[in-house]
């Protein structure tokens, strides 16, 4: 077990390094492949969007540090001094805590998104920092992770936090950060992935897609949600879905 002089923080700024070209090549395959889709499905839709694009990739990639730092670091902490709650024997936990802690991330995660997301559009932060997210008009697939790096920040420490507080197998867990990905990019890509029939079935209502997102994205005062529509139902601040 490695300390914290000398060559091990050496070894976790090299998991930061890491991680963060992880996060950075995660980005721009899964947002390239959406943005290749869109071409497909959606024939000249970011016609006209080139710039703006540009813009999207390099506040994105700006992004990638932020994310990739801290979860470098605790990634490191992990293997080398036991840091966190994340467990890898699938027999430590009944097999039905699995899909449970899956949900208690989404939900905890969902929770901090929402609140966060709402303070960032008060006057004063949206000007000096959610303005630049909101500076797509209209998103894309490139625009998920195109934060401002005050709000960066917001979104970078809530899945390392939760993983010192709540036990997920490192399977899981992955499951967790491939949900936010595909969450996070196909809610921006201005036209609804999911069949019609999920969208506007009664799970649907309970579920943020594109379509709901995009309604935020044109109201800005009103659904701030990442996964569920719990919080903004709850707060009164559903505004439904936008034609798509």
């Amino acid at each position: 077990m490695q300390d914290l002089s000398g060559s091990g923080w050496q070894a976790a700024a090299w998991s930061a390094g890491a991680m963060t070209l992880i996060v950075a090549l995660r980005y721009l395959l899964t947002s390239g492949a959406f943005a290749w889709a869109t071409r497909i499905v959606r024939p000249g839709l970011y016609q006209g969007l080139e710039p703006q694009i540009r813009r999207e990739i390099g506040w994105s990639l700006a992004s990638a540090a932020i994310y990739g730092v801290p979860a470098g670091v605790v990634a490191w902490g992990w293997q080398q001094l036991g840091w966190t709650r994340i467990y890898t024997d699938f027999s430590a936990f009944p097999l039905w805590y699995l899909p449970l802690s899956v949900l208690l991330y989404l939900f905890a995660h969902d929770t901090w998104f929402y609140w966060t997301h709402r303070w960032m559009h008060r006057p004063w932060l949206f000007r000096r920092a959610h303005a630049v997210h909101h500076a797509s008009r209209p998103p894309t697939a490139w625009t998920a992770m195109s934060f401002h790096p005050w709000e960066a920040v917001t979104g970078a420490l809530v899945i390392p936090a939760l993983i010192f507080f709540i036990p997920i197998h490192v399977a899981m867990l992955g499951l967790v950060l491939a949900i936010m990905t595909l969450m996070g990019i196909t809610n921006h890509m201005g036209w609804e992935l999911f069949p019609a029939r999920l969208v506007h079935s009664r799970l649907g209502g309970w579920l943020i897609t594109a379509s709901h997102h995009q309604r935020h994205h044109e109201n800005y005062q009103c659904n701030y949600g990442l996964y569920f529509r719990v919080w903004d139902r709850l707060c009164g601040t559903d505004r439904g879905l936008s034609s798509l």
